[in-house]
């Protein structure tokens, strides 16, 4: 390709709305242009790179035994109605009514449509294990689209979904999965880390999200350096031992608290002290000593959440807790309605409200919570004797230098980028949608199911989040739009024209593809926006080099360029140079 007829022209200064770098990036390179909020187009160097991440993507889930499918973009939207997933999904899910007054959904994920396909050609469990995927466009109605391609309303996708007999199968199958993502990233050069990860609104019972770290992740992750665990702070769990607070866990002379441990209740003067730490400081407790009440809105209903003074509620887990879509902390219209007086709160004598609590409230005893009334607290709380709850869980949000669960060492928090999300879905869609099988036996059984996605457009941008410099791009050579940016300067010259056009040819005739940059630029020009586009290697014919008969070479993630001899080798020495760069990379096992 000649760059003077190249479409999409490179910019020196990003859009002042861009605030990522690898939306910045993109868009000064004239890889993509932004029609609206969270809508791209892709433009002819930036397609050449998301046809080459799916090349890569589509040999590995045909490697894996997948079965390529196409699915259509618009769906039933009874289909939606019957999974439940309508609800879950909420504003997300676009919608849309034909001619015939018929309601149709544009699809964010596929799930059940292959659930409906699949009823119909599965019978036995002969037919099973079964993977079948596509690469397909999505579109779901993000409330704030932002960072790019990192956060979209239509974006390619990669959905695979897997059908088991059992179990075993299933776990088979997602091994398998987790495998094939493993040698996508590898391949293309990404260094990915597979965390535990919330289902959110695809549902099931097990998930998996493979990040890349990068200090502009959109994503929370907590690690243990001690042991390896990694899950996303949506999802992660930790140790909940509090400042003065011990554990069977942790404490070798603990014992169970027994009921005469447990102090008499009484009512204590705060004034002022509204804050945890206000109330704690005037008590003479630490803050783990202390409990904390929270009204929540859960689909418009009142929800008092009470959890241990030294934690935060993670929303996550206290929607999946509630099993509600639409969760806000309570207005103050909606706190005057129920009487909630912000400060000195507490599920103490409350009648008429659901209160959820975290599984914390049984880590102590004797703990300091509101009275229910202004400047006025309860010392010596324990549950469940002065309070009663609807359910008891896990809603608390890890935090860095937190302990870990399962060896005590302490959490680490980074950033990162999703770049593909797996989940053992289980039966929910197959049972609603009758996708069944019958047993060796003539017994019939739902289909068990998986889910397993890639954003093509995420991974792109996450490529350029975790490899670029201040010039620019650093494409890994697997899927950069060129390999050999070739840079020919003063090209007034005849002589310049002439070699470099040779060079073009030669590199094309042998399979490698090639950027001619044949615009009459100078050379800051050239060199700049071959660092911004961000080719493998660069080729530069030049007066000087011609007088040394040689062509200079430089590597894009290379400061010192070289010399190469201008012979009838050159081709072959360039396909070398390409085939250790190819080397370097990690490849699939």
């Amino acid at each position: 390709m000649r760059l003077s007829r190249l479409f999409g022209k490179t910019l020196r200064e990003a859009p002042a709305e861009a605030e990522s770098i690898s939306h910045q990036l993109l868009i000064r390179a004239g890889m993509i242009a932004q029609a609206a909020a969270g809508i791209y187009s892709y433009l002819p160097t930036g397609w050449r790179v998301l046809r080459k991440i799916e090349s890569i993507i589509r040999e590995e889930m045909d490697r894996a035994g997948g079965q390529e499918v196409l699915l259509p973009v618009l769906q039933p939207f009874e289909f939606w109605q019957k999974s439940g997933r309508d609800t879950s999904f909420g504003k997300s899910l676009f919608t849309l009514v034909d001619r015939r007054e018929h309601r149709l959904a544009l699809g964010p994920t596929h799930e059940e449509v292959i659930a409906d396909v699949v009823r119909r050609c599965v019978q036995s469990y002969r037919d099973l294990p079964l993977l079948l995927y596509q690469i397909q466009t999505k579109l779901r109605d993000e409330p704030r689209p932002r960072g790019g391609l990192l956060r979209v309303r239509e974006f390619i996708m990669k959905d695979l979904y897997s059908f088991d007999a059992d179990e075993v199968s299933l776990d088979e199958s997602y091994r398998k999965l987790i495998q094939a993502y493993t040698n996508i990233y590898a391949r293309i050069g990404l260094p990915a880390l597979m965390i535990e990860a919330d289902s959110g609104a695809i549902g099931g019972k097990e998930s998996h999200e493979f990040m890349v770290i990068t200090e502009n992740g959109e994503d929370e992750i907590i690690l243990c350096s001690s042991c390896g665990y990694a899950a996303n702070a949506e999802k992660a769990r930790f140790a909940k031992i509090g400042e003065g607070i011990a554990t069977a866990e942790h404490s070798s002379d603990h014992h169970e608290t027994s009921e005469q441990e447990l102090l008499a209740l009484e009512e204590i003067a705060t004034p002022g002290a509204t804050t945890i730490a206000e109330v704690a400081n005037l008590v003479g407790v630490p803050t783990s000593k202390t409990l904390k009440t929270m009204l929540y809105s859960a689909d418009g209903n009142p929800i008092f959440v009470t959890i241990r003074g030294d934690l935060e509620v993670n929303e996550t887990k206290l929607r999946n807790a509630l099993r509600c879509s639409e969760l806000h902390l309570a207005t103050e219209g909606e706190l005057r309605e129920v009487r909630f007086i912000p400060g000195f709160a507490s599920p103490i004598n409350m009648e008429g409200v659901r209160v959820l609590a975290d599984d914390s409230i049984t880590s102590g005893s004797n703990y300091i919570a509101g009275a229910n009334r202004s400047g006025y607290h309860f010392k010596n709380v324990n549950y469940p004797r002065d309070f009663r709850v609807s359910l008891v869980s896990d809603i608390a949000l890890a935090q860095e230098g937190k302990t870990c669960h399962s060896c005590q060492g302490t959490l680490s928090s980074v950033r990162g980028i999703e770049v593909g999300h797996v989940f053992k879905l289980g039966t929910f869609i197959s049972d609603k949608f009758g996708a069944s099988f019958l047993d060796d036996k003539g017994v019939s059984h739902p289909i068990i199911m998986g889910s397993y996605g890639i954003g093509l457009g995420r991974l792109l941008a996450a490529i350029v989040e975790q490899s670029h410099d201040d010039k620019g791009i650093i494409w890994p050579q697997p899927i950069a739009p060129y390999q050999v940016h070739l840079c020919p300067l003063n090209i007034d010259k005849p002589e310049i024209l002439d070699t470099a056009e040779r060079i073009y040819l030669d590199l094309q005739t042998q399979g490698i593809d090639v950027l001619l940059d044949d615009r009459d630029e100078s050379p800051g020009v050239k060199f700049n926006d071959a660092d911004l586009l961000g080719m493998p290697l660069r080729l530069t014919v030049s007066l000087r080099t011609l007088k040394s008969q040689s062509v200079e070479i430089k590597r894009r993630t290379e400061h010192e360029a070289r010399l190469l001899p201008l012979d009838d080798d050159l081709t072959a020495r360039v396909k070398m140079l390409l085939g250790e760069s190819m080397e370097s990379q990690p490849s699939s096992s």
